[in-house]
């Protein structure tokens, strides 16, 4: 089992960057596939990011490609996910998720462990 708690979340202006952390309990870290979703309100959760358990690969929805990178420091137990050039439209609750083994599913159901979440308010 593996407890999930995110931080780096706030008020940031169109254009910014921002780096998001999610720090996670127990020895097994390295065991579970990460990923990044978000919540904008009124809005289904939705897939931002994956990252193998290895780190050597990463999946991104296309709303994030080339503006978000998702990475990890297994030493650390944490997972990242660095945001540049916000949109208002990226405005949601930033979401952590873990899963067992080494792939990558944008498909929330797949991921058992999750964390409290981090609000991202983006202004214009």
């Amino acid at each position: 089992q593996v407890q999930l708690v995110e931080s780096g979340g706030g008020w940031v202006q169109a254009g910014d960057s921002l780096r998001l952390s999610c720090a996670a309990s127990g020895r097994t870290f390295s065991s579970y596939a990460m990923g990044w979703f978000r919540q904008a309100p009124g809005k289904e959760r939705e897939f931002v990011s994956g990252i193998r358990r290895s780190g050597g690969t990463t999946y991104y929805a296309d709303s994030g490609k080339g503006r978000f990178t998702i990475s990890r420091d297994n030493a650390k137990n944490t997972v990242y996910l660095q945001l540049t050039s916000l949109k208002p439209e990226d405005t949601a609750v930033y979401y952590c998720a873990a899963k067992q083994g080494s792939f990558v599913f944008s498909n929330r159901n797949a991921y058992a462990y999750w964390g409290q979440g981090t609000q991202v308010p983006v202004s214009s």
